[in-house]
């Protein structure tokens, strides 16, 4: 057989195609996400629009009540407003206590920075309600820090328990290590030989922080901010039991009324709110990273 016979015989195999690449590639992960995602958020959705009925029934209608008495509520607008304004402020000072050390675990290097590395993973490695409880020890009024204020004159030492102090505290280093490795993963663009060039320009130091550090890792900045502030809104462990049921926000008070009261179209309903806030937080970061870029 010439080899143009067997050129002939052979059959020639075509190319994928760049679309049914990419079908067989996200394929899998696409219907694992429908499957374990959207349908059940269809599904919360869809119950935010059933009737409530008295012992956690559920009715057969459908009805408005429920997402339009929770938009007419000032209990529960107050309560959209305070969840927001104390996950910003947590992400705020998340933000102020791990940019220093994010900074410096980017320009450390060998063993030191694998040590320091390890120093801030190492607290995920534990459960959130372990690190709450040992918060518990730490601020109740008998705990250390009261026991160090009243040891150097304090009569009564200050309430940081079972308050907003106790929850943003908490929460403010639950995520710090989340915080610290999403600014590591931003700060790609930060060269030291730029900085060194405007301090032999006489930038002073305060300047090139402003000028050139912070604007090269500002994408850092909006996606640790913006994973702080996700997890911040939706923690419901931390400021439940740090807390102890006086500080009120959304995560909470969907506990309270799916376990609690039993309403479980109301619980939905204030959970479809808080993806509402995730989308607007995502619109707001693609935003910003376009703004930057």
């Amino acid at each position: 057989m010439t080899a143009a016979a067997i050129m002939t015989a052979v059959p020639e195999k075509r190319p994928i195609s760049a679309g049914a690449l990419a079908t067989l590639l996200l394929g899998p992960i696409a219907i694992v996400n429908g499957v374990a995602f959207v349908l059940p958020v269809f599904n919360l959705l869809m119950l935010s629009f059933r009737e409530a009925l008295s012992g956690g029934g559920l009715g057969e209608a459908f009805t408005l009540e429920n997402w339009t008495g929770t938009v007419t509520d000032s209990y529960y607008l107050e309560l959209i407003g305070q969840s927001i304004s104390t996950s910003l402020f947590i992400t705020f000072l998340t933000l102020i206590c791990s940019y220093p050390i994010a900074l410096y675990l980017h320009r450390s290097q060998g063993a030191w920075r694998t040590f320091l590395l390890v120093l801030v993973i190492s607290p995920l490695l534990t459960s959130a309600v372990v690190r709450t409880y040992g918060w518990i020890a730490i601020l109740a009024d008998d705990g250390l820090i009261n026991s160090i204020l009243m040891y150097f004159g304090s009569e009564n030492g200050i309430r940081l328990l079972f308050n907003k102090t106790g929850v943003v505290i908490g929460l403010t280093e639950i995520l710090m290590p989340y915080m610290i490795l999403a600014l590591l993963a931003g700060f790609g663009r930060l060269d030291h030989r730029i900085e060194e060039a405007a301090e032999t320009l006489g930038a002073p130091p305060w300047k090139v922080f402003w000028r050139i550090i912070v604007p090269l890792t500002m994408p850092g900045i909006a996606l640790g901010c913006l994973l702080s502030f996700v997890l911040a809104i939706s923690s419901f462990i931390t400021p439940k039991l740090l807390g102890g049921g006086r500080v009120f926000l959304l995560a909470t008070e969907i506990y309270d009324q799916a376990i609690v009261t039993l309403n479980w179209p109301l619980a939905a309903t204030l959970s479809m709110i808080i993806l509402v806030v995730f989308g607007a937080a995502l619109v707001f970061y693609s935003r910003l990273l376009r703004a930057i870029s």
